[in-house]
């Protein structure tokens, strides 16, 4: 098969990838490892039967498998080996920082001390910055089906770890829990001093877009893809360049489109939408950051200024430095000019 162009451009482009679970990128040959060394039986006989179980119909139906898979995550190790796995695949992606989500309660419900969830995270990161020099955050994630007063109690046991913790995020099931449910939870978030984000306008309508935004005070939005259907709050967002971390092969596999053609990727970005591409939870949805740029190259005809704009909205939104983010920007500028003239 002949390579489009444009791959090599995906390839060599340094990227950021800022919405990314790092519970979904448990591929089903470590969770088959996972569970015969940790000694969980699963519902499922193999890695086809795991696979076969990822034809979702909306966002609870990948849930239920998700949260199943984590049972096999027990000891440090095993959150060190499924951090380590993604880092890896992000470095051969040409991924130079990455903004990672971790859901504590999922662990923590199970048993699962905190510090064994956070410690084998942590290490794998700090490990692949003094390996490849990928930098990283690592953002802490309510579980909104869950109660707000559950999420003070997590937020108490990650207290002693918020010397490794750079931010606050929302994630799970986005229909009934608006993000209006966490308003005092984020308060105290604030008052910590750590960014904020949350997932908004997936499967939720624009009013969650302008409730993340106006009563939690959120530094990105995550999704964000409905925020069409409010004209108003396309205005806001392209005038405070609000940043939406979005996820195309997620919103197909979770059905909030039907196929990558009909994704408004393309679109938003010109609307002059800070968007940027993201894999969510690579191991279920089909793909990592530059599967997800390949795919809409080919479904939505990007181009290079297309793709180098969608690279640079990343870094833009990335919680670096203003030195670190020029440096990177201007090494875009250099890849695209080499490419270019191949």
């Amino acid at each position: 098969m002949t390579t489009h162009p444009l791959d090599s451009l995906i390839q060599q482009l340094p990227k950021t990838e800022l919405h990314l679970h790092i519970e979904g990128s448990l591929e089903p040959e470590m969770m088959l490892m996972l569970a015969e060394r940790n000694g969980v039986t699963l519902n499922y006989a193999d890695i086809d039967a795991i696979r076969a179980a990822y034809d979702f119909k909306d966002l609870q139906s990948f849930l239920d498998l998700y949260y199943a898979g984590a049972d096999v995550l027990i000891h440090e190790q095993d959150f060190y080996d499924l951090t380590w796995a993604y880092l890896k695949k992000a470095h051969q992606d040409h991924v130079v920082h990455t903004e990672i989500f971790f859901d504590p309660q999922t662990h923590t419900m199970r048993g699962i001390q905190f510090a064994t969830v956070y410690n084998g995270i942590r290490r794998a990161l700090d490990d692949a910055q003094a390996k490849w020099g990928l930098t990283s955050k690592l953002i802490m994630s309510f579980l909104r089906h869950l109660s707000e007063a559950e999420g003070f109690e997590v937020l108490e046991q990650a207290i002693p770890y918020l010397s490794g913790i750079d931010g606050f995020g929302l994630d799970s099931s986005e229909k009934g829990h608006p993000p209006s449910k966490f308003e005092r939870l984020y308060a105290r978030c604030h008052a910590l001093n750590l960014p904020v984000v949350a997932h908004a306008g997936e499967e939720g309508p624009p009013e969650y877009v302008y409730e993340a935004l106006d009563l939690l005070q959120v530094k990105r939005i995550d999704h964000g893809v409905r925020s069409l259907e409010s004209e108003a709050l396309v205005k806001r967002l392209v005038a405070e360049r609000m940043p939406l971390t979005v996820c195309p092969l997620s919103n197909v596999r979770l059905k909030v489109y039907n196929d990558l053609k009909l994704h408004p990727l393309k679109k938003m970005l010109d609307m002059g939408l800070a968007v940027m591409i993201n894999s969510d939870d690579p191991a279920y949805f089909g793909g990592y950051v530059n599967d997800n740029f390949i795919a809409c190259r080919a479904a939505l005809d990007l181009s290079d200024a297309d793709i180098v704009q969608l690279a640079k909205n990343s870094f833009e939104a990335a919680w670096m430095s203003d030195a670190e983010k020029a440096k990177w920007l201007a090494e875009i500028d250099r890849v695209w000019a080499a490419w270019r003239v191949q």
